[in-house]
């Protein structure tokens, strides 16, 4: 294993044990065992590293986001039942990624403070819009902009407070069926 992925594994392992914020350039190098001058040679900038870190965890968060909502036995399912099958498996998911949602909250708190990952938050956000709106309904973002940016909008709404409430108060947070027993309430009182 080169520095490069040293310092790739050793600034995640710092992200999720120390946090976004409290991360810095000698936890990495020293967990890593690697000189701090590597960050800079392969990185440029703390920062820089701890946004890609951070980017890729993500990544393959959604990876796995897509195997979750991908399960062929779903195909057989009621659709109020497959969805709340997915939401259990992503809430599955959730609970085994505690670190990286803590690390991810924490990193936003950072960006309002226009001290976070530089990313270009606008193109991330309108991805992962057009991404969960595919995902969960197969709209396609291209042909139809405006749905897949609404629909993966309350999306990703729904997913980031589902994950604040089993990050912060897991006896309270809902459940696949919460979810599917509360939208329904919802849209029974929106109609006249």
């Amino acid at each position: 294993m080169g520095n490069r992925e040293k310092l790739l594994d050793g600034a995640l392992q710092c992200l999720f044990e120390k946090g976004y914020a409290e991360t810095t350039a000698r936890d990495i190098a020293t967990t890593a065992g690697v000189s701090l001058a590597a960050i800079g040679y392969h990185f440029g900038t703390t920062q820089a590293l701890l946004s890609t870190v951070l980017f890729q965890a993500m990544e393959q968060w959604a990876d796995e986001l897509e195997n979750a909502l991908n399960d062929e036995g779903d195909a057989a399912l009621a659709p109020a039942d497959r969805f709340v099958a997915i939401w259990t498996r992503v809430i599955d998911s959730i609970a085994a990624n505690r670190a990286l949602w803590t690390t991810q909250f924490e990193a936003a708190t950072q960006v309002a403070r226009g001290q976070g990952p530089d990313w270009d938050w606008t193109e991330a956000q309108g991805g992962a819009q057009a991404g969960l709106a595919e995902l969960f309904h197969g709209i396609d973002g291209d042909e139809e902009p405006e749905l897949a940016r609404t629909v993966g909008g309350v999306y990703q709404a729904l997913i980031s407070g589902v994950v604040l409430q089993h990050l912060v108060t897991p006896e309270l947070a809902l459940s696949g069926r919460d979810l599917i027993d509360g939208l329904r309430a919802i849209a029974a009182r929106l109609d006249p």
